[in-house]
């Protein structure tokens, strides 16, 4: 059996964190006597990625998304556990673990601020000793996917945020990664920028066979690129698997949106509904019912013939609202 490019098992990490109570007289205390809290960052996180899979890593702020990409990256030891990507244990740093592996950082910047990033680029082509020819081609390829020829000579703090972004996309795979860890790599981007960046990487990902692992608060991010997502909610791993699941297993309803043929529907007619049909919105001629997820085609096909139906939409619920339910209770 072939090995998953990334594997992790019971991954946990433990930050200890002075506490100090405000005050004069705490201080000088807690300079004799310092106190610490434990924080469980992550906590027995497990899960397997195979070769070439885009994988979305969610959950609310404080999750331990960001730590688990460090972990994985080799950024932090763990305080328990162990991982396995592409091959290597990643805290070691072994150089030609670092070779396989690349970390995008929406809110960090590996870009030298001052000079053109073609030149960051043959900086980066010198560090991983890559041949000549070998640089020359990834760098036109990678321009020519991002549609970015005309950035190559300009200052790095003269680009707006959406270009810099894509300088940084094009650094960090510009020595062919077998891994990509994207920490919220649209931070901030405008909705173009955004689809222009989600368009790249899902054609980078098809070529290249990259295997990605993407953090985002963007849902539609996740929804564009990534058939599974992990949650992690306090540093635990809730749910694995396709995002579709996670409606269909906690809101077991579909929305029926409806625009009559009439202007309005009498009082009377909207308590006629059968039973499990809900009225979430009504306005002149637009309804907006919830009905069972597994009544839903009868549901329909009776309504069709009862009301005088223009059109007729059935939609899941919005991932947001299951997104948002989970990060609220806390758990599945």
């Amino acid at each position: 059996m072939t090995e998953p490019q990334i594997y992790v098992q019971n991954l946990s990490k433990t930050y200890r964190v002075p506490v100090r109570p405000e005050g004069l007289s705490a201080s000088l205390k807690s300079l004799l006597k310092p106190t610490y809290d434990e924080v469980c960052a992550v906590r027995e996180v497990s899960f397997s990625i195979e070769t070439g899979a885009m994988v979305g890593l969610i959950g609310p702020n404080g999750a331990g998304k960001t730590t688990t990409l460090k972990l994985l990256s080799g950024l932090l030891h763990p305080s328990a556990g162990t991982a396995r990507v592409a091959g290597f244990t990643p805290w070691q740093r072994q150089p030609d673990y670092l070779r396989q592996i690349s970390m995008v950082m929406g809110n960090k910047s590996q870009m030298l601020w001052d000079i053109p990033p073609l030149d960051s680029f043959r900086v980066l082509g010198e560090i991983y000793a890559m041949p000549p020819a070998e640089f020359r081609r990834s760098v036109d390829e990678l321009i020519d996917l991002l549609e970015m020829q005309e950035l190559l000579t300009k200052p790095v703090r003269n680009l707006s945020l959406g270009e810099r972004m894509k300088c940084e996309l094009a650094a960090s795979l510009l020595y062919r990664p077998a891994v990509l860890f994207l920490d919220e790599p649209t931070l901030g981007l405008d909705v173009s920028m955004q689809l222009r960046l989600r368009r790249f990487l899902a054609e980078y990902n098809q070529r290249s066979g990259v295997t990605v692992i993407l953090t985002s608060h963007y849902m539609a991010d996740v929804l564009a690129l990534c058939p599974r997502v992990i949650l992690i909610h306090h540093g635990q791993v809730l749910y694995d698997g396709e995002l579709g699941g996670l409606a269909r297993q906690l809101l077991p309803f579909k929305l029926l949106r409806i625009t009559l043929s009439e202007e309005t529907l009498s009082p009377a007619a909207l308590l006629q509904f059968p039973a499990g049909v809900e009225v979430t919105e009504s306005d002149a001629n637009l309804l907006t019912l919830r009905v069972p997820r597994a009544e839903a085609p009868a549901l329909t096909a009776h309504l069709l013939q009862t009301l005088p139906v223009a059109d007729l939409t059935v939609e899941d619920p919005p991932i947001e609202a299951v997104i948002d339910q989970i990060y609220s209770e806390g758990a599945l």
